[in-house]
């Protein structure tokens, strides 16, 4: 600080102005003035313990910042339930609709089978052989070259029930009746048929 002399004032009575410095310009040049002092002291010590202070003054004012508030956990896990509250639904639709197209497919597949087992033996293996036929040749049944199936297995639907098979057909224009009971493996009106 420094005072002086107001040119302006006359006779006895002196006033003195005294020049203050801001707020800023104090804090910075009390930082400066203990850098500079650090420096000329080259004192690693004294300086480590310098920024160590700031370093964790630092992290104390982070500190009270960090993570997330309950609500805000809240409202995102809600908004996670509702999502899954909506697609669930539909995936688990997409789903069943897509066995129901497996099964179409392998029932299809299996009539193929079926087709050259004719070919091969001259008809279709009776409802007492089965799907059976195909893996295994029926006593006496001349002409059968199998197995006609992959594994040496006769393959299930897509809900782990066996296929129902038939022959001759119990409806009509049908030779062999090759059908899955569906979801349930019991129904007769879900049924899946050739």
């Amino acid at each position: 600080m420094q005072a002086t002399r107001d040119p302006d004032i006359s006779g006895s009575n002196l006033h003195i102005a005294i020049f203050q410095l801001s707020f800023e310009e104090w804090a910075i040049r009390r930082a400066c003035g203990k850098v500079s002092r650090l420096m000329q002291n080259r004192n690693k010590h004294v300086m480590k313990q310098f920024i160590s202070r700031r370093v964790k003054a630092f992290n104390e004012n982070l500190g009270d910042e960090e993570g997330f508030t309950l609500l805000e956990i809240l409202v995102v896990l809600a908004i996670l339930a509702l999502l899954i509250g909506l697609v669930a639904p539909a995936a688990l639709r997409q789903l069943g609709g897509a066995r129901v197209s497996v099964a179409k497919q392998s029932i299809t597949r299996i009539g193929t089978v079926l087709d050259i087992y004719k070919l091969d033996t001259g008809a279709y293996p009776s409802s007492e052989d089965g799907l059976d036929a195909l893996v295994r040749a029926p006593a006496g049944e001349e002409g059968w070259n199998g197995p006609y199936l992959k594994d040496g297995k006769v393959p299930l639907d897509p809900w782990n029930h066996p296929y129902v098979y038939r022959s001759p057909s119990e409806r009509e224009s049908k030779d062999y009746d090759l059908c899955s009971h569906g979801p349930s493996g019991t129904g007769e009106t879900e049924m899946i048929c050739n």
